[in-house]
């Protein structure tokens, strides 16, 4: 399946990782593009944006060995002669002759001192250019207690591509990383740039343009993307439609006792304008649910044959279950009776836990009909039970499970990663902290499958819902957010989208 238009190498919130990076700068200069010229265009940003945010006051270069502290030179340079007092410090490891880094250095003219912790007395910035976003290696010795002290400093610090010692492609940190209040970076952002824990190290990101155009970019055939509006489209009414037009959507409960979560997930689909919502489960869960819902209806079914009736005569066009599902040989058939079916599908929590001993059968079933779609919610431990210990970034991990699968996969946390079997990928970042509350996830599978239950692809259903999601969570804006609370924003942020 080809990726849907907005899915472009060239897309402005495509990610690169670092040998991406290095290979649309081989490709810039195959292109006659000077990698002198680049470097010059790349220091100037950083210049122009320390000048744009900060007063005139002492400046401290910290410069490593590669391209990232020649950067860094043409920063010193054109600070210094914008009458800014800056100190260079250089790394033991001088450049190779004949560099671009190396010609930067000449050009400085100023007085270079070696890197150490006396460089830093009296500053009042810290540019950050010792280190790239390809680190090979963790950092330790001289230069982890130099980033250190950086650390313990309260002046601001600028950061060149990535704080040194975050790792451009996973987000890791390697050994130490600089924790900087401004990261600027060139091209497209990276996927370390998104990815926890480097996310946190780098503070505001700007993203320059320095002249690599578009036709580079395709070349270098890029696959992952920060999520956002401008990567999907939203359902749209239509003025002369009725409610089946929109879908319907229905939500296997658990037990009598373990109704909230599927009510959850069940006004979630209805508020992010699925056309019907109904709750599937037994008579006892029922009469629960009675006391709470009104716009959501409320369907008997109390065996696997009995739920797929239900399915097929309420011409289901999505299904969530898993939210408090009970984990076991109940749950497994229910969901083996879903897949057997056209309706997308949505399986989370008890529904990815109740097939822990035996995998492969949930993903047989999956691939036994390509053509629609099923998406996997699960948190950490949850991916975990299901997919095993998988090596790699998170964006390596979550694509891993989603061609081994079958489904797509929303690998769930603060940067919460979505991957296609296809091999796409994006990154969410719009996530805040007050999100970790018990039944937010519950929340997110009802929206997506609302979302689903309205026609969207699954891919795009998957990256809208988690953004969808994240956006409800930011509007709260105060201590005391639960998950009820999510469902009732939703009309908020879909009418911010819609204007």
């Amino acid at each position: 399946m080809p990726p849907a238009p907005p899915f472009l190498p060239t897309h402005p919130r495509v990610l690169l990782t670092p040998r991406q990076m290095a290979e649309a700068d081989r490709l810039a200069a195959k292109a006659g593009l000077s990698s002198l010229a680049l470097m010059e265009a790349a220091g100037k940003a950083v210049a122009d944006a320390i000048e744009a945010r900060y007063s005139r006051r002492p400046v401290t270069v910290l410069c490593g060995p590669g391209n990232n502290g020649g950067d860094g030179l043409v920063v010193a340079r054109l600070l210094r002669k914008r009458r800014w007092p800056v100190r260079v410090a250089l790394t033991g490891r001088r450049f190779r002759p004949g560099s671009d880094a190396g010609e930067n250095l000449e050009r400085y003219r100023g007085a270079i001192e070696n890197l150490n912790a006396d460089v830093l007395s009296g500053c009042q910035l810290v540019v950050d250019a010792l280190l790239g976003a390809g680190l090979d290696r963790d950092i330790d010795g001289e230069m982890a207690g130099v980033i250190g002290q950086i650390n313990r400093l309260d002046v601001p610090v600028v950061s060149i591509d990535v704080p040194s010692g975050v790792d451009g492609e996973t987000g890791a940190i390697r050994g130490a990383a600089v924790s900087a209040d401004l990261t600027v970076t060139f091209v497209r952002c990276k996927p370390g740039h998104l990815l926890q824990p480097g996310r946190a190290q780098c503070g505001e990101v700007l993203l320059a343009d320095i002249g690599i155009g578009g036709a580079v970019l395709d070349a270098v055939g890029a696959t992952t993307w920060e999520n956002g509006p401008a990567l999907w489209a939203l359902p749209v009414i239509d003025p002369i439609g009725h409610k089946y037009g929109r879908g319907h959507c229905m939500v296997v409960s658990g037990g009598a006792l373990e109704t909230g979560a599927s009510r959850l997930s069940a006004r979630a689909a209805l508020r992010s304008g699925a056309g019907l919502v109904s709750v599937l489960g037994s008579r006892e869960a029922l009469l629960v649910h009675a006391a709470h819902l009104t716009a959501i209806m409320l369907k008997s079914c109390e065996t696997p044959q009995e739920l797929g009736a239900a399915l097929d005569k309420g011409r289901a066009r999505a299904v969530v279950i898993g939210p408090a599902a009970g984990i076991g040989e109940a749950t497994r058939q229910n969901v083996l009776t879903i897949l057997e079916r056209q309706a997308g599908a949505v399986l989370d929590a008890d529904a990815l836990t109740s097939f822990a001993e035996d995998p492969e059968t949930l993903f047989e079933a999956i691939k036994a009909q390509p053509e629609r779609a099923v998406v996997l919610t699960p948190h950490g431990g949850e991916f975990e039970r299901l997919f095993g210990a998988l090596d790699g970034a998170k964006t390596d991990k979550a694509r891993t499970a989603a061609q081994r699968s079958g489904a797509i996969v929303i690998l769930k946390g603060n940067d919460t990663v979505i991957a296609a079997p296809d091999g796409r990928a994006v990154i969410n970042a719009n996530a805040p902290a007050r999100l970790a509350t018990a039944g937010a996830g519950d929340v997110l599978a009802g929206v997506v499958g609302g979302l689903l239950a309205q026609g969207m692809d699954g891919f795009e259903a998957a990256c809208a819902g988690v953004h969808l999601h994240g956006a409800a969570a930011t509007r709260f804006a105060r201590p005391g957010m639960t998950a009820e609370d999510l469902p009732e924003l939703l009309p908020e942020v879909l009418a911010a989208l819609d204007g």
